[in-house]
Formats: structure tokens, C-alpha cells, sequence
């Protein structure tokens, strides 16, 4: 009997042998294999030999398994996308034909727009709860999974894919991300294994390991806080920025004013990526995403020692601070640096222009204008005295293994009497004590979902921002 010979070939589409059968049903029941759909299913592999070869039609070639896709272990349930995508497609489709991928024909087109523009246009998804779908097109023309969703945020002239959005943007670092970056993986071995792409939408944490993320996804768009990079193949997401991105709308701009107070020292001018909302956002009382905003500005020009917790959307202390120290930064005094930001304050930060805070710098009252003893600092009474008002002192994080099965120490009883305190203490029928056991980690797991932490990041071991959050 001679050796196996191996042919590759298309099977006649009448055939009735169980293996057509099989691969007829899941090809009707899946899209085309370059829309993403099952290659195996459009192609059998018979391995003949002569004797086989002698016998003739009587032996049919043994049926091919359907391939089985398998959980991928370690990764929160329902928080790994589905991998599959469309490929490159016009605006509404390719009106029946399929799209090519590759190369685009000449330079690629940038239409510039705006960081607040792309967050707008992601948000139009997640209010609309647009269901994912890699072969559907939403009314607007972009085609409703991943890449469809990015390509709409960077407001594309077309419906781009994981292995051609790099053509739009520039590759950026880590600590360069904003509110309108992706963070891209494209497999180029099976691209329909993994590759994924979402949205930056802003830094939730002062460590940097947890971010806001846009993203299209099964079943429907989602805004929620994820780990950095990605729940899986963290480490093989590249983080880009689009190159059309601008600071202001097209053929608009907000021009900052001349007059002193808040922040608007004279002769100072600019324009702010986001417009200016006014100083009416800010102050005591205050609570809205404005401030949120401010606070975050603020810790990525060195005011994150200035928050014992946050930023968050309500106004207080740390905020006036840390605004004060940003303001007198810029060599401004007096009226100029009364801790309510201002429309140049505003248009630096939002910018990235101006002097960062000094390590080490503490805002001073002073005794000229608006300020000293019975001014006031970020609205609120100045003491007179040099330096911000002290915030509570977090301890310091002991590390992740000191919460693990088997661990006996102090910080477990530190951290069990701080979860009673915070009300997390339901699960104990004993202690706390110095034994990690289950008690602790459902109060962990109950604290960070109260945070609004979903899938790993409330796994019930607390981690660096836990620890701060808990202990703030």
C-alpha cells in the first residue's frame, strides 16, 4: 500500500456524505470566511490512498469535527469580547459585495476632530445601546462591531478593521494616554482569536491600573472600569492616538479672556480643548463631571499628593489645593490663585500647556489680594498658614501576599476591623482576625463592587487602589 497522499480540494456542493452535510449547515449558519466566519467550514482535507483509490465511490472519506471553541480559562466571565469583526467596508456596507482586505489604496484620510467629539460619538453608542453585530451596519453607516464602533468615534470615512486602524493613529506610551486614545490588538496569525480594540476614556485610579473604557462588545456597547490593558492579552495591547486630533472644533474656538480673578491672569490666552464650563462649576457644593475632570487634569501635573481619595465629581478641599498649586505654578499670586479655576487655568490643563506642579511645592495663602488670613482658597476659609489643610494618612499597601489563603498576619486584622467600619462586615460570624479566610475576601469582593468594579477587578483581594479606597 502506497504512503497517504494529502489533496485539498472543494467538495461538490450536493455532496451528501455527513461531512458535506456538516459543513453545508455551519456555513449557512455562519458568515462568509473573510467577514470573520469559520474557514474550516469551507474547506475539507480527504487523505487517499491507492486502495482506497481502487475501491472507488463505495467508501465515503471520514466526516471533519466541527471545530469546538473552548473557554479560555482566567479571564471574568462575560468581560472577554467575541473576537470576531468585518473586515474593511464603505460607510452602510459593501451593498452586497464583499469588502478586500488589505491596503488602502493611497494616503490614508484624517478628518481632524476633537477629544471631546470622539467621547461624544462613543457616548451615542452606549445611550443607544447598539447591539453588536459584525455583518449589520447602524443608521449612521458604521458597521456595529469593534472596529466599526472606533472607526465612528474617529468619525473615519469608513469601516476600518483591527489590522488597519494603526494607519490612523500614532503609537503612543502608557502614561501618554487621554480621553479619546485606543488601546489596539490586532493577532495577525488568526485575527479572529483575540484581536480587539476600545476606547480610552480616562484614568479611574491614581496608580494607573484601572481605566474608564468605551467599547463595542456582545451583547451591546459598554462604558464601564476595566484593568489596564485588557482583561486578557493585556500585554500585547498598543495604546494610539488618532493623527487628525485637534484642539478645537473646526472653525470654532473659545478664546480665554484678559480679566484677573480665578485663575485668569492677564495677558494670558489660549484655547482649551474643552470649553471652559464656567466658574460656576466649581467650588463647595459642586457636583458634577467638571470636577471630576479638573481633579484628574490636576494628578497628571503633579497634584496627585494633594487627594487622600479620588477625584471624584464633588467638590472639596483637595481640589481648591491642588488648583492653588497648579496656579501658583505659573508664577501667578494673589487673585489669580484663589483655588477656582478660571478660563486660563482651564485652557492649560486642558492644553497640557503651563508649569507642572513642583515635586515638594505646597500652595502658600500668602497676604495679597483675595487672599491671607480671612480670604479664601478654593472657597473655602484660609487658615493663614503655609501649606494645604493634612489629609487623612492612608498606610502604606503591604502587597498581595499578604491576602492569600494560608496568610496569618496583622494586616488581615487591620483590614477585616476596616471593612466593619465601612459596613463590609456582615460576612464575619467571628473576628476579624489575623487568618485570611473567606469572611475577608466576600467584604473585599462586597467593598469593590460598591466601587462599581465588575468581573477581576472584584475578585475579592484587595489591590493597591482597594487598599487606598478602603483606608481613605
Amino acid at each position: 500500500m502506497g504512503s497517504p497522499v494529502f489533496e485539498e480540494f472543494e467538495p461538490e456542493s450536493d455532496c451528501e456524505c455527513p461531512g458535506c452535510v456538516s459543513r453545508r449547515w455551519v456555513g449557512s449558519n455562519s458568515p462568509p470566511a473573510r467577514f470573520g466566519g469559520h474557514p474550516a467550514a469551507h474547506r475539507v482535507v480527504v487523505v487517499a490512498t491507492a486502495a482506497a483509490a481502487t475501491l472507488g465511490a463505495a467508501h465515503a472519506a471520514p466526516a471533519v469535527a466541527a471545530p469546538q471553541i473552548t473557554d479560555r480559562p482566567g479571564v471574568p466571565a462575560g468581560d472577554e469580547p467575541e473576537t470576531p469583526q468585518g473586515r474593511k467596508a464603505p460607510l452602510h456596507g459593501p451593498a452586497g459585495q464583499p469588502a478586500r482586505p488589505g491596503g488602502l489604496a493611497g494616503p490614508v484620510k484624517t478628518p481632524p476632530t476633537t477629544r471631546a467629539d470622539i467621547i461624544r460619538r462613543a457616548k451615542e453608542w452606549v445611550s443607544a445601546e447598539v447591539p453588536y453585530s459584525m455583518s449589520s451596519y447602524w443608521y449612521d453607516g458604521y458597521r456595529q462591531d469593534c472596529s466599526g464602533f472606533v472607526s465612528k468615534a474617529w468619525n473615519l470615512p469608513g469601516n476600518e478593521w483591527t489590522g488597519s486602524l494603526h494607519q490612523y493613529g500614532t503609537r503612543i506610551t502608557k502614561e501618554e494616554l487621554q480621553p479619546g486614545d485606543i488601546l489596539l490588538f490586532h493577532n495577525p496569525s488568526d485575527p479572529e482569536k483575540g484581536s480587539h480594540v476600545v476606547i480610552f476614556g480616562g484614568w479611574t485610579d491614581y496608580t494607573h491600573s484601572y481605566y474608564l473604557v468605551y467599547e463595542q462588545t456582545r451583547p451591546t456597547t459598554r462604558r464601564q472600569t476595566t484593568p489596564y490593558a485588557y482583561w486578557s492579552n493585556s500585554d500585547r495591547y498598543v495604546p494610539y492616538r488618532y493623527k487628525g486630533l485637534t484642539t478645537v472644533t473646526p472653525g470654532a474656538g473659545e478664546q480665554v479672556g484678559t480679566s484677573a480673578g480665578g485663575g485668569n491672569r492677564p495677558g494670558a490666552g489660549g484655547t482649551a480643548a474643552t470649553p471652559f464650563p464656567g466658574r460656576a462649576a466649581f467650588g463647595p457644593g459642586a457636583n458634577n463631571p467638571y470636577v471630576t475632570q479638573l481633579g484628574r487634569l490636576l494628578v497628571d501635573r503633579g497634584g496627585a499628593r494633594f487627594y487622600a481619595s479620588g477625584p471624584g465629581p464633588r467638590w472639596s478641599a483637595s481640589d481648591g489645593w491642588a488648583t492653588v498649586a497648579f496656579q501658583q505654578a505659573q508664577g501667578w499670586r494673589g487673585a489669580d490663585a484663589d483655588g477656582i479655576p478660571g478660563p486660563s487655568t482651564w485652557a492649560l490643563l486642558t492644553s497640557g500647556r503651563g508649569r507642572d506642579i513642583a515635586p515638594g511645592q505646597a500652595p502658600t495663602t500668602g497676604t495679597g489680594q483675595g487672599s491671607g488670613s480671612g480670604g479664601a482658597i478654593g472657597g473655602y476659609p484660609a487658615t493663614g498658614a503655609a501649606g494645604a489643610p493634612s489629609a487623612p494618612r492612608v498606610p502604606a499597601y503591604p502587597g498581595r501576599g499578604m491576602f492569600r489563603p494560608g496568610a496569618q498576619n496583622a494586616y488581615v486584622t487591620r483590614l477585616g476591623r476596616q471593612l466593619v467600619k465601612k459596613g463590609f462586615g456582615k460576612y464575619y460570624t467571628a473576628g476579624p482576625g489575623p487568618r485570611w479566610g473567606e469572611a475577608d475576601r466576600r467584604g473585599v469582593e462586597a467593598f469593590q463592587r460598591a466601587q462599581g468594579w465588575r468581573g477581576g477587578a472584584a475578585d475579592g483581594y484587595p489591590g493597591p487602589e482597594t487598599w487606598r479606597r478602603l483606608f481613605s
